[in-house]
């Protein structure tokens, strides 16, 4: 059973929130629970954004005030650019300190699954989790979301963020009370990375108010931002000078720019994690262009950020074409071909899609 919510469409009139309800429980059936403390585990996704740790850790500290023993593990290591956020430095990775990743979801009672959709999004993880007798709960905003494997959870690709989905989490369960400075720094960070600074359509009336009421209980934004968006090396910015320069391809014809990064831009520049976060959305600040894509040469596949103003879906695209998927004018996708492999295939996807993107 498939319970639809509203929503505008991928054809404009079918873009449809829903809610899967065929395996999984509804979201507010775990609220009489949280008063007995248990063993939690919380996860997100591999190379975790400001939105995947942001909720990941407001969750953290709003389940430590009922005495619950909770444990944050990540797949994989993360932008040094969250590392100031409350709790960051109690994260497990799980590339680097698996034993006790190990021994803490073996153990765990309850494991949040946060910012992803299915279980292969958390890479090493993904075996480990679906084996793991403890009860899973799923709180996310993609689309076609794993519903089989998790006992209770809320799927809505209406909401601009996880973050976001975790604060109505925490009101809806009575418990506004608790949430904190450590809580609204968490949740402002991962609202505002995944709404562009409160810049996309995401960033509904909905969100305001809740910024709204963390300024009015003390929240300092104006760090956070800076903590986030001003504390890059100075060779992050000579990189992305090298890319405009040299790596942007510009189709004016289709109303698309492809930006592609080599393994040799990223070893010369001394590319970390979370140093071409954004990357992909410069090329939509450029007059006409409605559809940017991003392909990074990574070293065990590579990756692709699709971007769109409007009508394109990225979605159904990256899911069709790059093995990947995400939201209608946010996607991901990923390939084991090689950089000119990708290049070449994406170049002749794009014929499929003519008419639809010289009519933007």
């Amino acid at each position: 059973m498939i319970i639809y919510l509203g929503g505008k469409g991928k054809d404009q009139s079918l873009n449809l929130t829903y809610f899967c309800a065929s395996f999984m429980q509804s979201i507010s059936q775990l609220f009489p629970l949280l008063q007995e403390p248990r063993k939690v585990i919380i996860t997100t996704h591999q190379k975790p954004d400001p939105d995947a740790m942001g909720s990941s850790l407001g969750l953290y500290h709003f389940l430590q005030s009922f005495g619950h023993e909770v444990q944050v593990i990540s797949p994989t290591n993360w932008a040094a650019f969250l590392d100031w956020m409350p709790g960051c430095d109690k994260v497990l990775d799980f590339e680097t300190q698996q034993q006790a990743a190990v021994a803490s979801i073996q153990q765990s009672d309850w494991i949040f699954c946060l910012d992803f959709n299915a279980l292969s999004r958390t890479k090493k993880m993904a075996p480990l989790l679906e084996n793991a007798k403890a009860k899973k709960i799923l709180i996310d905003h993609h689309r076609e979301p794993q519903t089989t494997v998790f006992e209770w959870g809320i799927s809505d690709i209406e909401k601009s963020s996880t973050s976001e989905m975790i604060y109505d989490f925490i009101v809806q369960s009575g418990h506004a009370d608790r949430i904190n400075d450590f809580i609204m720094s968490c949740l402002y960070a991962g609202v505002m990375g995944d709404t562009g600074s409160f810049r996309f359509a995401s960033a509904t009336a909905g969100v305001h108010e809740m910024i709204a009421s963390f300024k009015r209980n003390g929240l300092q934004h104006t760090r956070i931002h800076e903590l986030i968006y001003d504390n890059y090396l100075e060779n992050r910015y000579r990189f992305i000078g090298h890319v405009l320069s040299h790596r942007l391809e510009v189709i004016y014809e289709l109303n698309v720019a492809l930006i592609w990064v080599s393994k040799q831009d990223l070893l010369k520049f001394q590319i970390k994690t979370g140093d071409t976060e954004g990357l992909v959305n410069y090329p939509l600040g450029i007059q006409g262009i409605k559809v940017a894509a991003l392909l990074i040469d990574r070293d065990e596949k590579r990756k692709w950020s699709f971007r769109s103003k409007g009508t394109f879906d990225c979605n159904t695209f990256a899911r069709r074409h790059f093995n990947g998927g995400g939201h209608f004018n946010a996607a991901g996708g990923e390939s084991d071909e090689s950089l000119e492999q990708n290049l070449k295939q994406f170049r002749t996807v794009l014929l499929e899609y003519v008419e639809q993107l010289r009519n933007y």
